[in-house]
């Protein structure tokens, strides 16, 4: 039952922060989307949640200029990059293109 609790806990965390950064996000290079879910690592779940940050192509924080890169986490919430692609709408469809 604590698992859960602790679960609920970290997801409400994750849609609130998400709420609170989506636009500031969306406003960075490459970012196309955010949203909340499991961490992956390797293509695998972790179990973690976190707020996902969906990028057309992950490149090096190196290679961002500083106010274009990504944290690992704020406000103690995990950072997940997603790589993507360009999502294009198609009729009421969003898929990768």
């Amino acid at each position: 039952m604590m698992q859960e609790v602790d679960f609920d806990a970290a997801f409400q965390r994750a849609s609130e922060l998400k709420n609170e950064m989506e636009q500031e996000l969306l406003k960075k290079a490459n970012v196309v989307g955010v949203g909340v879910g499991f961490r992956q690592k390797g293509g695998e779940s972790t179990g973690e949640v976190a707020l996902i940050v969906m990028v057309r192509k992950k490149v090096s924080n190196l290679m961002l200029p500083p106010e274009d890169r990504i944290p690992a986490e704020i406000n103690d919430v995990p950072i997940d990059v997603l790589e993507v692609g360009q999502l294009q709408v198609d009729g009421d469809e969003m898929h990768e293109g």
